[in-house]
């Protein structure tokens, strides 16, 4: 049983708080919706203690003193945002009391918890029910009958996180925008973070990492997190405003610093002025930083000045989330293919993304991944059609965060037969294995022009000769499309083809097409001649045979 904290363990409990809040403020983050949903409460809180864990990480002396001087004076400094500057005046209230001390029990703690939501309610101008001040008074509230039941103090941390957890699952009730939001409030998650920071490390725990499953109130589920920013109020004042006073003039008192909060109240909200002669920090949210600055330069010098767009932040917020809506497929499919009609053809088989792209129409690794963000899928599937293109297909995974998928068609034909062979309600190994099956299952043709003059695998051949080919190799010459066509079939289909594609070109009739199809569905009766349009260049026909 641990008894007490001294000055070394507090150190260190407070580097932890500081881990955890880091690794979990995209969670916090994306419950922001008060005081204004703009989407970085959770960020905000971690740089506040980025900036206090940094002061105490210096600090010379390990004395408890010192330390909270450091803590304390390194919040406010570093506090961002409304809530940041909140926890920075919670962390004041604490290390007011402890750092009268020698070394931490609970007792002491408990009173040092109730100092932190005093001076927290005392920084904020208009204290709302349901926010992270609730949060840290109903635990300060608890920590002190807590305290009189145990002297245990790993006991003591997991009763008032409990507590926490308990008033922060209720503020929904009391603040209508977050219920309406189907949220909890961010701020006083941020606060449960903290705690579970101190309180890992006290415990000696290394893995300072949490299921954030354990922190969702059990009235709260996973789809109400998905909130719709569209039903929150309109933002009245725009820019949130932050700055420090520093240098004050000869003739400035603490009562100009009340003054000053009491002006800034004057153009805006969520207000918070808090410090004495040596430094002011400023937080509000106005739509004149201009005058709320000029104020501050009444009574010294003004630095650290952030000014921030929160109707841009809330725009921004509103883009990532109809993205990540949006991202609900398990699967998704990517192909490269030249012509509108194969296109069509693709995207009717369920394709999300064609490139356009081929045979001396290479895309580059950016292309393929710019079209892969957006599918709306992690993973996704890659069909390059073309063996010059499954290089960049490759590539192209190291520049997205998305799981790409290459399945190495050489071909329109072979992308055609994969893509039909793709099950979205399958397994990732399962659609792999399927799909290069499939590919292995047809062979593929094409019908185009030489250009240049060359003998190759037994061909004489002149510009524009028409020629056919396999995969790899010229198998057929003739003068006419129609008949390179029949012979190069003639090299591809046997006794067991049950299926023969032409895809016709750009440059092809389509009533020469469907005579030329006619006329092999005779030639082939005991298989199926299909036709299409694929309308791409340079090739007269695809021919796909199964």
């Amino acid at each position: 049983m641990q008894k007490s904290i001294n000055g070394a363990t507090f150190r260190k409990m407070i580097m932890g708080s500081y881990k955890v809040l880091e690794d979990n403020k995209k969670y916090i983050d994306s419950l922001n919706v008060f005081p204004v949903p703009d989407g970085d409460t959770g960020t905000n809180m971690s740089l506040t203690l980025k900036m206090a864990s940094s002061e105490v990480a210096t600090c010379p002396s390990n004395s408890l003193d010192m330390v909270c001087d450091a803590f304390s004076k390194g919040a406010l400094k570093g506090a961002r945002g409304n809530s940041g500057v909140i926890l920075s005046q919670i962390i004041k209230g604490i290390c007011n009391v402890l750092k009268l001390q020698t070394e931490i029990t609970t007792k002491i703690f408990a009173k040092a918890l109730v100092s932190g939501a005093e001076v927290a309610y005392k920084a904020v101008t208009k204290p709302k029910e349901g926010t992270i001040l609730t949060v840290i008074r109903v635990i300060s509230e608890n920590a002190v009958d807590i305290a009189k039941k145990t002297q245990d103090l790993e006991q003591f941390f997991d009763a008032i996180i409990d507590a926490g957890q308990n008033i922060l699952a209720q503020t929904p009730e009391m603040l209508p925008v977050l219920k309406k939001a189907g949220v909890v409030d961010a701020g006083g998650s941020g606060l449960l973070m903290f705690f579970t920071g101190l309180a890992k490390v006290l415990k000696g725990e290394e893995d300072l990492t949490i299921n954030i499953e354990d922190y969702r109130p059990e009235n709260i589920t996973d789809n109400d997190y998905i909130i719709n920013l569209e039903d929150l109020s309109d933002i009245e004042f725009a820019y949130c405003t932050e700055f420090m006073v520093i240098n004050m003039k000869k003739q400035t008192t603490e009562s100009d610093i009340d003054k000053l909060r009491e002006k800034l109240l004057q153009i805006g909200d969520c207000v918070v002025c808090v410090g004495d002669l040596s430094l002011v920090k400023v937080h509000v949210h106005t739509n004149e930083p201009n005058t709320a600055l000029g104020y501050a330069l009444e009574l010294g010098e003004i630095f650290n000045i952030k000014v921030e767009n929160m109707l841009e932040q809330n725009r921004e917020l509103k883009r990532k989330r109809a993205n990540e809506s949006k991202e609900s497929k398990r699967f998704g499919v990517v192909s490269i293919a030249a012509g509108d009609g194969l296109e069509s053809v693709l995207k009717d088989l369920g394709v999300d993304e064609v490139i356009s792209g081929g045979q001396t129409m290479n895309p580059s690794a950016n292309d393929i991944a710019e079209a892969v963000n957006k599918v709306p899928a992690k993973d996704v599937f890659v069909f390059p059609n073309n063996k010059n293109i499954i290089l960049a297909a490759e590539q192209a995974k190291s520049l997205t965060s998305k799981f790409i998928h290459v399945i190495p068609s050489t071909s329109v034909p072979e992308g055609v037969a994969a893509i039909l062979s793709f099950n979205p309600d399958g397994e990732l190994q399962e659609n792999i294995d399927a799909m290069n099956t499939a590919m292995q299952n047809v062979k593929t043709g094409s019908v185009t022009f030489a250009v240049r003059k060359t003998h190759v695998n037994g061909f004489d051949l002149n510009i524009n000769d028409i020629i056919g080919l396999d995969s790899s190799e010229i198998i057929a010459k003739s003068e006419h499309v129609s008949e390179a066509v029949e012979k190069t079939l003639t090299k591809l289909v046997d006794n067991n083809t049950c299926n023969i594609t032409l895809f016709y070109g750009a440059d092809v009739n389509e009533d020469e097409a469907n005579s030329l199809q006619q006329k092999l569905q005779e030639k082939y009766s005991s298989a199926d001649v299909n036709l299409v349009y694929g309308g791409q260049p340079v090739y007269y026909y695809l021919l796909s045979v199964e």
